[in-house]
């Protein structure tokens, strides 16, 4: 057994997929197929159950699955003891990133990260179903580290650390019947029509709960992914929404109007996450540490 076939076996496990684990890899399809086939063969049981809507783990590859990334997560850490010896830092990050939060500078954080550790490589990833999808792939291995919103106390599997706590403001156009106000109060809000993020992003829970808790309901008729687009649909009177002021320095504001929500302290708190199953790799130590050192600036 090599380092190699269980890299293979994890891609086909996190995937699903044995196309989307060859793509992954950078490797032709039947390279994988024929590299799990070989550690089934030196397992003596099969790994996978392959049918026409993809691939599911058999109780073997269940079992494996999680002392797999323990080997890999060991020699990656083996990798980092012998680097450490020569006074370097190598390897690569992915970190799962949000739409429209400029709050932490990563382009400040990359460009100090190469100038103290060359030897680091950082992979962006956007996300594709907001928190919930970011904690999905830091879960299940994809992500070294994510930023996340939390509306409670992070999960006990995660280790958190908060970078930013930022409140939201009412955004509603210049001619809407609350422009002249200072502050509403959620109740006031009941029956108006409402732009956000679909549900499962950050935001879009923060205030779905600030709602329920109130008893008010709320309809959503535009959903958006990139809340930095929701202003051009809220000035277009398509709804109002929240947005925090680090979305609105960064758009013209001109047609629109803000003000407070007076009852709720309406604020998301962004967390940068590493799974607490897994250990960190010497790059992914330094790349949380300068995450911190500059959202501390």
């Amino acid at each position: 057994m090599e380092l190699r076939h269980l890299e293979y076996f994890l891609a086909v496990a996190d995937n699903r997929s044995f196309t989307e684990a060859a793509k992954k890899l950078h490797v032709v399809q039947s390279g994988v197929s024929a590299t799990i086939k070989a550690l089934e063969r030196e397992l003596g049981a099969e790994l996978f159950v392959r049918g026409s809507a993809g691939v599911e783990l058999t109780p073997a590859g269940e079992e494996l699955r999680p002392r797999a990334r323990e080997t890999l997560d060991a020699a990656r850490a083996a990798k980092d003891a012998v680097n450490a010896t020569r006074g370097s830092v190598r390897g690569t990050v992915t970190v799962g990133i949000l739409t429209s939060i400029s709050v932490i500078d990563m382009p400040a954080v990359l460009a100090e990260l190469h100038t103290r550790h060359p030897g680091v490589t950082v992979r962006l990833r956007a996300a594709s179903a907001g928190s919930a999808g970011l904690a999905r792939q830091l879960r299940d291995g994809d992500l070294d580290v994510a930023f996340l919103v939390f509306t409670g106390p992070p999960p006990a599997d995660l280790n958190a650390r908060l970078v930013a706590a930022v409140p939201l403001l009412l955004v509603v156009p210049a001619d809407h019947p609350l422009a002249q106000r200072d502050s509403v109060p959620l109740a006031e809000l009941e029956g108006m029509s409402f732009v956000d993020s679909p549900p499962g992003y950050g935001t879009r829970t923060v205030i779905d709960n600030a709602f329920t808790a109130a008893g008010v309901e709320r309809t959503v008729v535009v959903e958006v992914a990139d809340l930095g687009t929701a202003a051009t649909y809220i000035r277009n009177g398509l709804g109002i929404g929240f947005l925090s002021w680090t979305i609105l320095d960064e758009i013209d504001d001109f047609g629109l109007a803000t003000l407070r929500v007076s009852d709720y302290d309406l604020e998301w708190r962004l967390f940068v996450t590493t799974s607490a199953a897994r250990s960190t790799s010497a790059a992914t130590r330094a790349v949380l540490a300068l995450i911190e050192e500059i959202a501390a600036r």
